[in-house]
């Protein structure tokens, strides 16, 4: 399926059917539906009966095959196989974090074998900057040759981590990202509750795992940072402790937007992630140490790689709470 505002990509494509190449690339802020528009293109690859505009038809054989995710000749190549979308909030699952080269391998098996419609074969790789050293060498060894009728589609939120052979190989295209209007119109169809604040919450794109639980227990947390104190940041820690369904991912990257927002009201005088605390916010701002929330920063990005692991969630969330205060440090406690 195509999102409503993938119309004018789709359109953009199109206009490069004649000159397919062998591999694209591609790109975009995750949360705005790369795969899905990924998935849509090869379904139409494999369509036997395209509509007008190369839409996939839904009803051959071809399209029941691809939407029971049996048809031949496709491949996904992805770590997160059973997701239906990227860029949406983790949950507190441990995931395999790399496409390993045995991963690889079996593709390329795939893409030497004779098609099975006789038509073409699509591989689907995403996220591809998610190709440890060894995959990512395998794959640049197909894509230099690839056989006849086999598509790569590469789908990558950081591009720049892909190995700049392997852009080199592709044609990008770079999805647009949704109007706000666009965003918040898809939003209030989907059901979403205070659908402006979750649209800034998540950076302005629509595309989000939406629990209302965990919005609530979110809302209780940036609530306990506007008023930092040392007993209400042992509160938060265990509030996030008692609560089983986070990981210590969720608060740090609730406490890394709410430091985003800080930092930016004191250049722009603006928020991006919680307009609603926006007066919190501005209170705390007047007595922010900016070197000591530059530091308080550094020891989530330092922390962040870690969040899915094994730790005891109470006294990381504590350590970098208490980091949080040193903000304020000079000024009165709240």
């Amino acid at each position: 399926m195509l999102y409503p505002w993938q119309n004018d990509d789709w359109r953009r494509l199109n206009a490069e059917r004649q000159r397919m190449p062998g591999a694209w690339l591609f790109t975009g802020s995750a949360g705005i539906g790369k795969l899905a528009f990924a998935r849509h293109l090869a379904q139409s690859l494999l369509c036997e009966s395209p509509q007008a505009d190369h839409q996939p038809c839904g009803q051959c054989q071809g399209c029941r095959w691809f939407a029971s995710g049996t048809h031949p000749d496709f491949r996904l190549l992805s770590p997160f196989a059973d997701e239906e979308e990227e860029g949406k909030e983790a949950k507190a699952v441990r995931k395999l974090p790399q496409i390993k080269i045995e991963a690889v391998r079996d593709v390329i098996d795939f893409a030497h074998l004779s098609a099975h419609r006789a038509g073409r074969r699509v591989i689907l790789v995403e996220p591809a900057e998610n190709l440890n050293l060894a995959a990512a060498n395998a794959l640049l060894k197909i894509l230099e040759e690839p056989p006849e009728s086999v598509l790569f589609l590469l789908v990558a939120h950081a591009p720049q981590r892909l190995l700049p052979t392997i852009r080199s190989r592709c044609r990008q295209f770079a999805l647009d990202r949704p109007s706000a209007q666009a965003a918040l119109s898809w939003l209030t169809q989907q059901g979403i509750a205070d659908p402006e604040l979750e649209l800034a919450h998540h950076g302005g794109v629509p595309l989000f795992d939406h629990d209302p639980e965990l919005a609530a227990l979110r809302q209780q947390f940036v609530k306990g940072l506007g008023l930092p104190n040392f007993a209400g940041m042992l509160q938060l820690a265990e509030m996030v402790d008692k609560n089983k369904q986070l990981s210590l991912l969720q608060p740090l990257n609730w406490l890394q937007k709410w430091l985003h927002d800080l930092a930016l009201l004191g250049l722009a005088g603006r928020v991006r992630y919680y307009p609603d605390q926006e007066r919190a916010l501005s209170a705390l701002s007047t007595r922010c140490d900016t070197v000591q929330l530059m530091a308080c920063q550094q020891a989530l990005t330092a922390l962040a790689p870690f969040s899915q692991h094994t730790l005891n969630t109470r006294l990381q969330l504590e350590a970098v709470l208490m980091d949080y205060l040193k903000i304020f440090a000079g000024g009165k406690a709240g």
